[in-house]
């Protein structure tokens, strides 16, 4: 239904509060998506996380998605569904994690150079 579309770029103070309020937002947390033309109207910027980051412990009304009814949906959220993109931080920075795996290759390599050269 036209209910469910977009409406467009809020402009003043009292729309961007209508539209925070068609969403079921606070006025303060909300924020559209800039006006360049790609047609995301009124909709809300929600930020890029995944579900793995919400809590699995909490009373879901969609537990599969943990979403609650009337609660904004993602604009990509089917990118960020349980089964695609984890956007946790993980527990070691990157940099560390391939300088380990990069000294375990180079560690192995020297090991079997000296397994070639000396039996």
């Amino acid at each position: 239904t036209k209910d469910m579309l977009p409406g467009p770029y809020p402009r003043t103070p009292e729309e961007r509060a209508a539209a925070a309020k068609k969403y079921n937002m606070r006025v303060e947390d909300y924020e559209p998506y800039p006006d360049d033309g790609m047609g995301y109207g009124d909709y809300p910027k929600l930020p890029d996380r995944s579900q793995h980051e919400r809590d699995p412990w909490y009373d879901w009304d969609h537990s599969e998605l943990r979403l609650n009814w009337g609660e904004p949906l993602h604009w990509d959220l089917d990118m960020y569904v349980r089964n695609r993109v984890d956007t946790s931080p993980t527990p070691v920075s990157w940099d560390v994690m391939c300088k380990h795996l990069f000294g375990f290759v180079a560690f192995m390599l020297f090991m079997f150079w000296v397994g070639e050269n000396y039996p």
